[in-house]
């Protein structure tokens, strides 16, 4: 595989493909926002430029990563010539089922369709498609350059033709695929999202402040970042998502999400991405103020 589509622009759209383009492949990255594809070959020269002031990457290494780079607004032309495609649009099912149902139609026959969802069934996915067995999952982590993970996910008809080159191509990259099966979550979200879950509720429920839980989980369980840190770093919108599609996906409250948490999404305090969630990102980073309408009096 030497050609590779990457269809959404936005934060792990770009890291995708700054990834695949830093090793040598040619990469087209789509999306229907010219501006949005602007910004994201910004970000992805700001990330290179950091690589090159930690000594992790020359000045020709970053000049030949852009130029591995062809940017596109239309989805049959980007897609034409690709070995494999990877979708990481918004974490929406009814816009993910549209561009699988058109990747098979403009795809050549033999690419691999790959999605980066974090949760949503890749056996669903496949299912608008006449070539499940060439549907898979391949979720990355953010940051994508920097993070190793893949989650390699195989859906009811995934071939083992198709996982193994899959998992061979995310070696390639550096990454350490693992590969599981699909069901509602996967492995990752499935335990990340009720670990955040139970965090908000323990704000909710007045056990502590938002600085005091993250420390306990930051220095007790040598987290690198507190969980309602890193839920503003996912952004609170897409772990709210998340969330309904376990508790749809499995029928045990346990997924269910705390109150707080789908009251925070409704107000547009989505996290990093809209300047706050439970921490105000607006200048430098301090803890918020959650409103006390939407606590718990417990």
């Amino acid at each position: 595989m030497k050609n590779i589509t990457i269809i959404g622009s936005g934060t792990m759209g770009n890291g995708i493909a700054h990834t695949f383009a830093q090793f040598g492949y040619q990469v087209n990255l789509v999306d229907v926002n010219i501006d949005a594809l602007g910004r994201a070959i910004t970000t992805i020269t700001k990330n290179l430029e950091r690589q090159i002031a930690k000594g992790t990457l020359t000045e020709d290494a970053k000049n030949l990563t852009l130029a591995n780079i062809t940017t596109f607004t239309d989805l049959q032309t980007g897609v034409e010539n690709a070995d494999l495609i990877v979708e990481a649009a918004t974490e929406n099912i009814n816009l993910k089922l549209k561009i699988f149902k058109d990747l098979d139609q403009f795809a050549k026959p033999d690419a691999i369709l790959a999605s980066n969802t974090s949760s949503i069934s890749i056996t669903q996915i496949a299912s608008v498609t006449n070539r499940g067995d060439k549907v898979i999952g391949m979720h990355f982590m953010n940051p994508v350059p920097v993070m190793k993970l893949v989650e390699v996910i195989r859906g009811y008809a995934t071939s083992d033709e198709t996982t193994n080159s899959v998992m061979e191509l995310s070696k390639k990259l550096a990454k350490s695929p693992v590969e599981v099966n699909d069901y509602p979550g996967f492995v990752a979200n499935r335990i990340l999202m009720p670990m955040i879950n139970e965090a908000i509720y323990t704000l909710y429920e007045g056990v502590a402040g938002v600085s005091e839980i993250d420390t306990v989980m930051k220095l007790g369980m040598a987290h690198p970042m507190g969980p309602l840190q890193l839920a503003d770093f996912i952004g609170l919108d897409v772990c709210l998502a998340i969330l309904n599609v376990l508790n749809q996906g499995f029928g045990n409250p346990k997924y269910a999400p705390c109150p707080l948490l789908v009251n925070m999404v409704m107000a547009g305090k989505k996290g990093v991405k809209s300047g706050e969630g439970f921490y105000d990102y607006t200048n430098g980073i301090k803890e918020a103020i959650v409103a006390p309408k939407f606590a718990s009096n417990h």
